[in-house]
């Protein structure tokens, strides 16, 4: 779908006026972003570690959270640590097992759900396993905060429950012993934009806190910890898609130069697999955010979805190099087959969406479709319509033990668009839902009954229509400049560098060139379906220009440029200015994101 173009306003004068120490452009992309005061600005161009990373103890349930951990690691009670079947949840659960068993935790262990079987969250099953293994505390990762009827079992069970999450809160809390979570009514703690393992790794940081408060720690392995946990920290703040400003700006990107160099051998071998590094550890080039979302999260998080979460996680943990190639090839082959499946999938996708395509949300339902596809393809089908899209898959689940035979179950997952809270609408309506959880623009959940359906659809497209009445909901692209072509230089792409790491709330800066010609169209990659288009601009210079999917109509727009643009035609083009690096060459180069034939 086309998107609207928006040139931003330029930085007005008297903040300009404020910052003469800041080059203009550096102040008009500080000014789009939001960051206006000096405080902020300080922090963004120059994250310290030191200072802009926040006591943990400024949660109000931390001390509490602490004391009750090393009580169990004292008593030797046995802790489970309950993660998610993703990216976030996965380095979440990495992050506190391994500094429970660091601070000398003996009966330790980790429980990933599985997403087919167990669903997202606790679940009642779960829980009484757990009890009848013994486990006295469970501490939650990435999940919790609307398991209240999991965490009342479990209370009654005899056990503890501490809640670590970042997900959207529900009216009702949980009764669980302690909850950290930055959103929680009454909250104090300053930043409200972690991710679950951010969330972990404050509660780590209490522990060790207390830890070396405690004990005169001169040596030894918990000295220098908290740091080379960061590439987890990095990892899952990317992949969740967090709000990259802040501490968790700050978080990240010192967990990319912990990345670049991680001592992590399961994480080595992933990048190895993915060419990311050389057989000698060396990285070919810098591992940034776009390594992690692009590369490193899919690969994670294919596990969760085509086999099973503790792959990932016991990549993530192993200590044997063997072990870990072995595992690492598992998950780029996990990932490989997701590709696969997503692309075959998204076609029937498109095919429901075109008859429904003047509704005011999509609903997508497949049978059989994996519950670890279905986010993928309401993402995909969203972007391409821009509408708030449910795919949903309907599959046959096991009766309970008191019933034999298999009972036919709808699991989906929503993406939503700005201005359209997904999972505050899913809130209004929980009779319709088993369980639910999610953001503003993703939520999951599985349906309480199949002949509910369509009432559900009804419900929601009610709530969408009263809530968005007033709103101009047609898509829209934020453009930071207008530019020549010829003004894109090193010096440029160097001012820009110092933006990084990007990602939500802090995208890559966008600009536009208008008129430009076309000189060459070239696809590209293995199946030929990026395109690679030669322009020219005021000058006689042709600039390269890259597009992915441009020559496919499974894009954004539903066109294929690679047929219908020619040598010769005028273009305007939104781009990213970005290096292009191989066989030790670097090269600047244009990435489209979206263009207008003239």
């Amino acid at each position: 779908m086309q998107k609207i173009w928006k040139l931003l306003d330029p930085a007005p004068a008297t903040f300009l006026e404020e910052h003469p120490e800041l080059p203009n452009i550096v102040a008009n992309l500080l000014y789009h972003r939001g960051i206006i005061t000096q405080s902020q600005i300080d922090e963004f161009l120059d994250p310290d570690y030191s200072q802009n990373v926040h006591d943990p103890y400024l949660f109000k349930d931390m001390e509490k959270t602490v004391t009750e951990i090393f009580l169990a690691i004292k008593n030797k009670d046995k802790i489970v640590v309950h993660g998610d079947y993703d990216a976030d949840g996965v380095s979440a659960s990495v992050i506190l097992v391994s500094t429970l068993k660091i601070l000398g935790c003996e009966n330790c262990e980790v429980f990933l759900p599985h997403r087919e079987t167990d669903g997202y969250g606790l679940n009642v099953n779960t829980i009484n396993k757990l009890s009848e293994n013994g486990t006295k505390l469970i501490i939650t990762c990435d999940c919790g905060v609307s398991n209240a009827t999991e965490i009342e079992l479990a209370n009654s069970l005899g056990m503890k429950v501490i809640v670590t999450d970042h997900h959207a809160v529900p009216e009702i809390l949980p009764p669980a012993f302690s909850i950290i979570h930055p959103k929680v009514p009454g909250e104090t703690y300053p930043d409200k934009g972690l991710a679950g393992g951010g969330v972990a790794f404050k509660v780590m940081q209490g522990l060790l806190k207390k830890y070396h408060e405690n004990y005169v720690v001169e040596s030894g392995p918990t000295l220098g910890w908290e740091k080379w946990l960061l590439d987890m920290v990095a990892i899952a703040s990317v992949a969740d898609m967090v709000p990259l400003l802040g501490e968790s700006r700050t978080l990240t990107k010192y967990g990319l130069i912990v990345l670049n160099k991680t001592k992590r051998i399961g994480l080595q071998k992933l990048l190895l697999e993915a060419r990311l590094i050389e057989e000698d550890g060396t990285t070919k080039y810098d591992l940034s955010a776009d390594t992690i979302g692009f590369q490193i999260a899919p690969r994670i998080n294919a596990a969760g979805r085509m086999n099973h979460a503790n792959v990932a996680y016991n990549l993530m943990m192993t200590e044997n190099p063997e072990e870990a190639t072995e595992l690492a090839h598992d998950l780029d082959k996990n990932n490989q087959d997701r590709q696969k499946v997503t692309e075959d999938l998204v076609k029937e996708a498109v095919r429901q969406a075109e008859i429904q395509k003047d509704q005011p949300i999509l609903f997508i339902l497949g049978a059989g479709w994996s519950t670890g596809i279905v986010g993928l393809i309401a993402s995909k089908i969203k972007e391409r319509y821009y509408k708030p899209t449910i795919v949903m898959a309907e599959n046959a689940k096991p009766c309970t033990e008191q019933s034999s035979g298999t009972v036919e179950e709808i699991t989906g997952s929503g993406r939503s668009i700005p201005g359209f809270d997904l999972i505050g609408a899913i809130q209004k309506i929980p009779e319709f839902f088993y369980k639910f959880g999610g953001h503003p623009m993703a939520c999951g959940f599985t349906l309480k009954n199949k002949e509910e359906l369509e009432n559900f659809k009804t419900a929601l497209i009610n709530i969408f229509n009263d809530t968005t009445a007033r709103l101009d909901l047609k898509p829209s692209l934020a453009i930071d400049a207008e530019i020549d072509l010829d003004q894109v230089t090193w010096e440029l792409y160097d001012v820009l560098d110092k933006f990084k790491p990007f990602g939500q709330a802090n995208e890559k800066p966008k600009y536009i060139a208008k008129e430009l010609t076309v000189a060459g169209l070239e696809p590209v990659g293995k199946t030929a379906k990026h395109l690679r288009i030669m322009v020219k601009h005021n000058s006689h210079k042709i600039r390269k220009t890259i597009g992915w999917n441009l020559c496919t109509e499974n894009n954004d727009q539903g066109i294929d440029w690679g047929k219908e643009l020619k040598v010769g035609d005028k273009i305007d083009l939104v781009f990213e200015i970005e290096v292009n690096q191989w066989n030790g060459n670097r090269e600047l180069q244009l990435t489209i994101v979206d263009l207008k034939k003239l």
